[in-house]
């Protein structure tokens, strides 16, 4: 993929992040070819990444993974669209 992050400024210094499939057989590209253009996902920060994947598999919310994957930025978990009203969802640990 080819990322890019546009600053929004802000107290928390939001951004919005542009991802684009550089691989016709990526998920991204599968997705685009099913759904067009659009919102692909909506990402949050987290402290402890580690500890909020504990948490959601304690409350039995459906994450998509087993283990933090690397992210652009850091460490991250994705929770199914189904537990969240057909949003993807991906919480994010930043690394300096």
């Amino acid at each position: 993929m080819r990322i890019a992050f546009l600053p929004l400024g802000g107290p928390g210094g939001s951004e919005i992040e542009l991802i684009e499939p550089t691989a016709p057989d990526s998920s991204l590209s599968r997705f685009l070819e099913k759904r067009g253009e659009g919102l692909h996902h909506i990402c949050l920060e987290v402290e402890n990444i580690d500890a909020t994947l504990a948490e959601m598999q304690e409350k039995g919310v459906p994450v998509l993974d087993k283990q933090p994957r690397i992210a652009a930025g850091g460490r991250a978990i994705f929770i199914h669209p189904k537990g969240t009203n057909g949003v993807l969802l991906e919480l994010l640990e930043k690394i300096p």
